[in-house]
Formats: structure tokens, C-alpha cells, sequence
């Protein structure tokens, strides 16, 4: 009963109730969050990871400005049925440079984690274009309006410096020649040289939306051709210390 009526002063007192469910709460975050910091791996280094492009960042600003992650997921679950259907499980390296990250937390449409190189570029202008048209009951907007909406890569350099201020290991030639890449990728006819020689060779190399000049659709499909073609799955063995 002693106990009780001390449980009590703190049940009528409405602030002294909230100052100690804050501390508990803090505590308990503190005890989960802080040995995130201090263990070696967190998030395990995995092999073939890069920066997105110029292009790619470009075109992931884009899906977030859209929305798209409303509705699409990036994150497999390690379940059998999600395994069957959309590919291997997501790694938390997949997401080392997203800020911020694309998880989702709903499907209306399928997970998006390795949908790079499911498709076809034209495949990707024709579904973001009309969706209906490729599947009829589909309830995704159209967004035709991105192959007629030019991109300028302008500030492409200042955003590249703002994500590596987060992390993100963005080097200065990568910086410097922001703008050079980003026209680069999109022209197949062009010299890439420097942009395979920055990003790697499974950097994707097209003109994404068949026309002449650089559009934002160009720039959503260079980003969405990218997602899960990174890491090689038939090499990837996971740490076996986790």
C-alpha cells in the first residue's frame, strides 16, 4: 500500500509524471543508441558501394520531391516470401549515403530496392509517363511532365559538398567535375572516361529518355536503374562476426 500511494503522488502530479517518463525514455534510448557509435560494425563495409552520380543524386532529389517513397519501399525484408519476390534482403550499406534514407513504410506499389536493370530505360519513360498503360490498375500518377521539364546541374557541386559534410565521401575532383558527369552519363555517344574512372564501371551510361536534351526524366531513371545493382549477390557473404 506504501507503494501504492507513492505511485499515486506521481499519477496527480502531471508534470513531475512527465519529467520521469522523459528520463525513462532517455535512458532507454541512450542504452540502445550510444553502442551504435562504438561498434566497428554497425554497418558492414560492403564491396562495390559508391556515392549515387551527379545524375543519380539528381534523380533520387526528384523521387523525393515526387513522393514516390509514399508509395514504393527500398528495403527487402529477410523473409521467404519477400526474398521470392523482390530479390535479396536489403543491407544496411545499401543505405550508407542516403540522406535521408528510402526505406518506406508502406507498399502501394512494389519495393523498389533492385528494380536497377529489371526494366528497360524505355520501359521506365513509358510507365512514369502513363502508368496506366503498362498496368491498367495501377493508381500511380502520371508524371509525362518530367521528360519536357529540363534539368540544369547548376548546383550540383554545392549539393555533393553539402552530402559530404554528412558522410558521404564525395572527393574534390568528384566536386569539381559535378557538372561534366552529370552531362556525361546521359550522352552514350560521349567521352565518360573521367566518369567511369570516378564512379566505377557499373556507373550506367545512356541517354535514359531518348531525347536530345537533358531532362529531369533522365535524371529519375539514371536513379532508379542504379538502385540494387551495386553489390554483386553472388559474391556476398555476410559477416559472419554480426
Amino acid at each position: 500500500m506504501a507503494f501504492l500511494d507513492k505511485h499515486k503522488i506521481i499519477e496527480k502530479n502531471a508534470t513531475l509524471l512527465l519529467v520521469l517518463s522523459f528520463l525513462v525514455v532517455t535512458i532507454g534510448g541512450l542504452v540502445q543508441i550510444v553502442p551504435l557509435f562504438y561498434l566497428q560494425n554497425t554497418i558492414e563495409t560492403v564491396q562495390g558501394m559508391r556515392p549515387y552520380t551527379p545524375l543519380e543524386l539528381a534523380g533520387r532529389d526528384i523521387f523525393i520531391r515526387e513522393g514516390c517513397y509514399v508509395c514504393h519501399s527500398q528495403m527487402i525484408r529477410p523473409m521467404r516470401d519477400e526474398v521470392e519476390r523482390y530479390g535479396h534482403y536489403s543491407l544496411a550499406a545499401e543505405s550508407e549515403y542516403d540522406h535521408p534514407f528510402q526505406w518506406g513504410s508502406k507498399r502501394t506499389g512494389p519495393d523498389l530496392a533492385r528494380v536497377g536493370g529489371k526494366y528497360s530505360n524505355s520501359w521506365h519513360v513509358d510507365h512514369l509517363s502513363n502508368p496506366q498503360v503498362i498496368v491498367p490498375e495501377s493508381v500511380m500518377p502520371k508524371y509525362a511532365f518530367l521528360a519536357t521539364t529540363p534539368i540544369d546541374p547548376q548546383y550540383m557541386a554545392q549539393e555533393m559538398s553539402t552530402h559530404r559534410m554528412v558522410g558521404v565521401p564525395y572527393t574534390d575532383d568528384e566536386i569539381t567535375n559535378a557538372k561534366a558527369d552529370f552531362a556525361a552519363q546521359d550522352n552514350p555517344d560521349g567521352d565518360s572516361t573521367g566518369l567511369i574512372a570516378r564512379y566505377g564501371n557499373k556507373v550506367t551510361v545512356a541517354n535514359f529518355d531518348g531525347q536530345p536534351e537533358l531532362t529531369e526524366m533522365d535524371a529519375l531513371v539514371a536513379y532508379l536503374q542504379m538502385l540494387g545493382t551495386l553489390v554483386d549477390f553472388s559474391t556476398f557473404t555476410p559477416d559472419a562476426s554480426r
